[in-house]
């Protein structure tokens, strides 16, 4: 089938639950991808953050077929050889002591959620709040949901979770005003993704740990997107010297296949026992035998190295390439999480950047979002680039 045959077939029998681009992606390879008509791309979405070793990477197929040879699923009443050594190294990793495997981000930050609550609940604060921050994105369940601070994603699906209050990101004095007895944790976002690739500043996040200790709080940071070095380190809090309590991690987890892991302190985890909390796919064989080899890939000091760098030139180009423009507020981001942030809805530079064979993203509507896959080399990103820059040609600026 071609774009329009898929379009068609589509629009009859899935749910209109997405803003669908005009195209069917049917073929990956790197950093590149084609579409049913066989038009070639360079993707500077990667699954939203989510191919972080590029499409159909070569040691990835190996390990799923040969896991796939093997096992392709059993309970979490049983162990799980892959599924423990994938624990071992993200504790390894992340000087945490404990994992929970799920299928999603969302799903991840639900069990942060539900895990906090289990806490307190068991040192005497049953239904303790949670600090949130506006202009965050935790996920779609109903508890990440009232988690993530933006109205637009709440209508139609009230009543929400109890027990959330919100600050202000980057806003150490609006978290210190909300804070009460009844408080249990903050959650955050190291770099706010949907809400605009908006990093946190060193004092606000080395303050909230300290809010947190000062309160007997737990963080809790959302590392779905900017962990396992989409910011040039293996989490986006190396970045400011502090450590969480709970971590949640996801997309480029799998490199494409479904996994979310959450991390913990070995006293916060003792709050789980059998029966509190579950997923019947969560730490598969094949999804921890992917992001086992994932974890090989991304946690090479090399391979942090070129994130760094080529988030650098990026962003240094990204600069260069806008600093003269009267639309552009700003070029922010850490490693290849990227954003350029406009004073107008990106949207039809969005859509001329596809006309042009370079797919690219939002982050709010007036945010243009880079999230390359983490190997791509110099050469493509300059390609990207140029693509880019005549997009933003033909895009006049007001």
């Amino acid at each position: 089938m071609g774009n329009q045959e898929v379009i068609n077939e589509g629009q009859q029998y899935l749910m209109n639950n997405y803003a669908r681009f005009p195209i069917a992606l049917v073929k990956g390879d790197g950093v590149r991808a084609w579409d049913a008509d066989g038009k070639e791309y360079l993707d500077f979405t990667s699954g939203i953050a989510v191919c972080g070793v590029g499409h159909s990477n070569t040691a990835l197929k190996e390990v799923l077929e040969n896991q796939a040879g093997r096992l392709w699923h059993c309970s979490n009443l049983y162990w799980i050889e892959p599924q423990v050594q994938l624990a071992a190294e993200l504790c390894r990793l992340s000087g945490l002591d404990k994992a929970f495997f799920a299928n999603s981000g969302a799903e991840v930050n639900e069990a942060a959620l539900k895990l906090v609550r289990k806490y307190f609940s068991l040192r005497g604060k049953p239904g303790c709040e949670i600090v949130a921050f506006h202009n965050s994105f935790h996920g779609r369940t109903l508890g990440a949901l009232t988690a993530t601070g933006q109205e637009k994603y709440h209508r139609g699906f009230e009543p929400l979770v109890p027990g959330f209050v919100y600050a202000e990101f980057n806003d150490l004095g609006s978290v210190e005003k909300v804070i009460t007895e009844k408080t249990g944790a903050i959650i955050v976002e190291p770099v706010q993704g949907e809400g605009g690739i908006n990093p946190a500043t060193s004092k606000f996040l080395t303050g909230l740990r300290r809010l947190c200790y000062e309160f007997d709080l737990l963080l809790v940071l959302d590392e779905v997107q900017t962990g396992l070095g989409r910011t040039g380190k293996m989490f986006a809090y190396e970045h400011y010297g502090i450590k969480p309590d709970i971590v949640t991690l996801a997309k480029s987890l799998g490199g494409g296949f479904p996994i979310g892991a959450m991390l913990a302190r070995a006293e916060v985890a003792q709050a789980f026992e059998p029966g509190d909390h579950a997923s019947t796919f969560g730490g598969n064989p094949l999804g921890c035998a992917v992001a086992n080899r994932v974890l090989d890939i991304l946690s090479e000091e090399e391979m942090l190295n070129h994130i760094t760098r080529i988030g650098d030139y990026l962003k240094s180009r990204l600069q260069s390439m806008t600093g003269k423009r009267k639309d552009v507020k700003e070029v922010r981001g850490l490693g290849l999480l990227l954003g350029v942030e406009f004073t107008r809805e990106v949207k039809p530079l969005v859509d001329i950047c596809m006309q042009k064979g370079l797919l690219v993203i939002s982050a709010g509507p007036r945010v243009l979002r880079l999230v390359p896959p983490l190997n791509i080399a110099l050469d493509e990103a300059d390609q990207g680039l140029a693509i880019l820059n005549e997009a933003l040609n033909e895009w006049q600026d007001e």
